[in-house]
């Protein structure tokens, strides 16, 4: 299904895994790709949270989103996800909150249970029943949202007639966002009015995106315009498809290193498609890209034409790509890329070049 009659909007997903650079120098680099993420036009930044693990070295998102406030404008951003968790409910509120009228209003809030089982064992949390703690706290803080005055009893939390001193700059809140990895997940989401995203290969994100359009017009009617429904892919673009390979096939290693590095120290396998031999799986998959701006461009037309996503969420930085590495695909990505996509949505229909999809 084509994506005609949505806006098509970008995005950015972020693991925030270590490269060799010294962490000052790590945060001062991401920090100007995320300022060329906003010259390029992206709607919005998510940023993972990951403990314990190169994969994530934003275990406390607050503080990194507070620096993004500061160094951009016009960029929205959040998480993809807090883990709720290892998180006190209320104290998480309030820094959602502080970051909104630091931001303007610029929040875009993610929430979940935490990928990951060890980490939370780590913090001394019972991993197996982080699902209910998180549907749980959910349920709080989006009432405490909304409260002049805050009492909850459940059985993880319990609150009595707290005084709530600080609230949002976004009413009734900043938007919520939802990862989707199945379509009964999708329509848990529609029926909430939640943004959503998925990182399936193309058969699963069809599906996904197909229950979320179908409940949230039984739920919300056509009149409704559908929210955001993101398709998350690892993007890299350079100037020639070889340049862009050589690239990507080299950051990729050092990301699937961080990516199993809590499950290898477990003796677990990584039950995740997204863990694969080579760029060029993934690539064969559905699940990432490298090549040239046309080449790009012609993957992500044909994936959006058979899903239907309206939002593009690119992780274009990754493993240990160079800041020089990083600005390019980002600009070339922005100047090239994004506008022949808004380009071919509105003339649907039109077959994209092979080229991407058969080499």
């Amino acid at each position: 299904m084509g994506v005609a009659g949505m806006s098509l909007e970008f995005g950015i997903f972020d693991h925030l895994d270590r490269n060799d650079l010294p962490l000052r120098d790590y945060y001062e680099e991401r920090l100007q790709v995320i300022e060329a993420y906003e010259r390029a036009g992206f709607y919005a930044y998510h940023v993972a949270e990951h403990h314990f693990t190169p994969l994530g070295m934003a275990p406390s998102p607050s503080v990194f989103l507070s620096a993004i406030a500061q160094r951009t404008k016009r960029l929205r951003f959040g998480t993809f996800v807090y883990a709720l968790p290892l998180h006190h409910p209320l104290r998480v509120l309030e820094e959602i909150c502080m970051l909104d009228h630091m931001s303007g209003g610029r929040v875009e809030i993610g929430f979940g249970r935490g990928s990951v089982p060890y980490e939370i064992s780590y913090y001394g949390q019972n991993a197996t029943e982080r699902q209910e703690i998180y549907a749980e706290r959910l349920e709080l803080i989006l009432k405490a949202f909304t409260s002049k005055k805050f009492s909850f009893k459940g059985k993880y939390d319990q609150f009595d007639n707290v005084p709530m001193e600080i609230e949002p700059l976004q009413k009734p809140h900043p938007p919520l966002w939802y990862g989707a990895h199945s379509p009964d997940s999708a329509a848990r989401a529609a029926r909430r009015g939640l943004h959503m995203v998925s990182n399936d290969m193309p058969p699963v994100t069809r599906a996904i995106m197909a229950r979320y359009r179908e409940t949230w017009r039984e739920v919300h009617g056509t009149a409704s315009p559908l929210p955001k429904m993101g398709m998350v892919r690892l993007i890299v673009v350079a100037d020639t498809d070889e340049a862009a390979l050589k690239i990507a096939r080299r950051a990729y290693l050092r990301w699937r290193t961080s990516f199993s590095y809590l499950h290898e120290m477990h003796g677990t396998p990584v039950a995740s498609p997204l863990r694969v031999e080579s760029f060029d799986k993934l690539i064969a998959q559905g699940q990432g890209i490298a090549g040239s701006p046309a080449t790009v461009r012609d993957f992500l037309v044909a994936q959006l034409a058979d899903c239907g996503a309206n939002y593009v969420v690119g992780q274009l930085a990754f493993g240990d790509l160079t800041l020089d590495e990083m600005l390019r695909s980002v600009d070339l990505f922005g100047r090239e890329v994004m506008p022949a996509l808004r380009t071919a949505q509105k003339t649907p229909g039109e077959p994209p070049s092979q080229r991407a999809l058969t080499r």
